[in-house]
């Protein structure tokens, strides 16, 4: 059995919010019902599984949003020989860790201390509940995405970094090695998703402004998260101080929860009509946010992209960004028409990136499988009939394990968002385990309360588990 997880997103808690340890203790009781259901065969039989192989599909450590990028000159985009820069990732590695220590202790315990075990059989070939478990073998991989890029560059810089997660995430990863980011780099990965029929990627390759052709550097996204996303927050509370409404600084903890993260003014624009009564001061904090959008677009790094694109990357990244330039009518609508001309699409969905992968056409994978959207999501693909057997292929994404804000669709010019917390995995089985079926996915959604301060409990038996607004 082969389980796929991403975009976890865990923080080290000096912008918003990251997950609570619940989240972790309801995934490891998942994952041993869905090992007991895979150890049910075709035949009718229990066969209990030896191993469990788990992907994590990146962004599972969240290097980028973070203040700490905002205390010195070194940035996501300085150059990766600069020791400055592999010590300011590993300070804000080191401080992600100690922040979900609990959580990613769950994690390694799978791998390292025997934590999963399920019901041994009989000689009947029935599951004997009442006996001591037995352990399965937890192998855990980790491919990188564009949140935790920073593992994959290669050299002594980055390996003191690279070995504290292995180690501490308890990875099926030798020390001094990159974590990958394409599974045909090769490992030992390639072969789990080839053993279970899987192709799987973070699929921020299919982002333009989140992958420039090379996983060893940055990209713009990195700079509009680093100088807008975590700097405004901290800014507003600056300069207003005590006159900012409570409403408004639990809403900007939110602020990179919005999807596509381009509508970040548009959401901002709703929040300071529902949490701020007066236009002076939501005036001013709109002030705030376009000498930030200023500040950021006259950053070298931004203005090289330029020639990135045959159009003027800057000055359309000011026309949909800053209030002063907003469009009276369809400002939402005019930042996704932008996104979409980028994505060279108008399809949400990254479906047709994958019947465009080899393991797809040359029908080596059934599923293809890809994360950074946070919109889970089963698409079918392709239903292949030769000699009385049928090749079913689909497309998946693995969501997200953090909270999601999405604009509304009956009136997009009122600004309108709703919030929705989810956590998503995924389980593909190979031969006749899970009595011969190919795939279970998972997906919980937990809605918001509007009319209460934003708290919720993942977990109602750990106290622990109630958190803020934004995990």
């Amino acid at each position: 059995m082969l389980v796929i997880i991403s975009d976890l997103h865990l923080t080290d808690g000096t912008v918003g919010n990251s997950l609570p340890t619940g989240a972790f203790q309801i995934f490891a009781e998942r994952l041993r019902d869905m090992t007991i259901s895979a150890s049910f065969r075709a035949d009718g039989t229990y066969r209990p599984l030896e191993s469990v192989d788990l992907l994590l599909l990146g962004d599972i450590l969240d290097i980028i949003r973070s203040s700490q990028w905002l205390t010195s000159d070194v940035r996501p985009w300085s150059s990766t020989q600069l020791p400055a820069l592999a010590q300011r990732v590993g300070q804000i590695s080191n401080q992600v860790i100690a922040n979900n220590a609990a959580g990613l202790e769950i994690l390694r315990g799978l791998a390292t201390q025997n934590l999963l075990r399920i019901p041994p059989a009989d000689r009947a070939g029935q599951p004997v509940y009442q006996a001591p478990g037995q352990a399965v073998a937890v192998r855990i991989h980790y491919l990188v995405g564009n949140h935790d890029w920073f593992l994959h560059v290669p050299g002594q810089n980055f390996d003191p970094l690279r070995n504290q997660v292995i180690e501490r995430l308890g990875l099926n990863q030798s020390p001094n090695t990159p974590l990958i980011h394409d599974p045909n780099e090769g490992g030992p990965i390639i072969e789990v998703l080839r053993r279970h029929k899987v192709f799987a990627r973070h699929g921020d390759i299919f982002d333009p402004f989140n992958y420039e052709g090379d996983r060893c550097r940055s990209s713009l996204g990195d700079a509009i998260v680093v100088e807008l996303l975590n700097k405004f927050p901290i800014e507003v509370a600056a300069q207003l101080g005590a006159d900012v409404p409570e409403g408004l600084v639990l809403g900007l903890r939110e602020l990179d929860n919005v999807r596509p993260t381009l509508l970040a003014p548009v959401w901002i624009d709703g929040l300071l009509e529902r949490t701020s009564t007066l236009p002076a001061a939501r005036n001013q904090v709109k002030q705030i946010w376009d000498r930030l959008v200023d500040q950021f677009l006259n950053l070298d790094f931004v203005r090289n992209h330029d020639s990135w694109r045959p159009f003027d990357m800057v000055s359309n990244l000011e026309r949909i960004l800053k209030f002063s330039k907003r469009l009276s009518i369809g400002w939402s609508t005019a930042i996704i028409e932008f996104w979409q001309s980028l994505r060279g699409r108008d399809e949400a969905s990254y479906y047709p990136h994958a019947l465009a992968e080899q393991d797809f056409r040359n029908r080596r994978a059934k599923h293809i499988i890809y994360g950074h959207t946070h919109l889970a999501e089963y698409v079918p693909l392709d239903a292949s009939h030769a000699e009385g057997y049928v090749l079913n292929q689909g497309y998946f994404n693995s969501g997200t394990w953090r909270r999601v804000h999405r604009s509304t669709q009956f009136s997009p010019a009122e600004h309108e968002f709703i919030p929705a917390d989810s956590m998503t995995y995924l389980a593909f089985f190979q031969g006749d385990e899970r009595s011969g079926r190919p795939f279970e996915t998972w997906t919980g959604t937990l809605g918001i309360n509007a009319l209460e301060t934003p708290q919720y409990r993942i977990d109602p038996s750990h106290a622990s588990a109630a958190v803020a607004a934004g995990s």
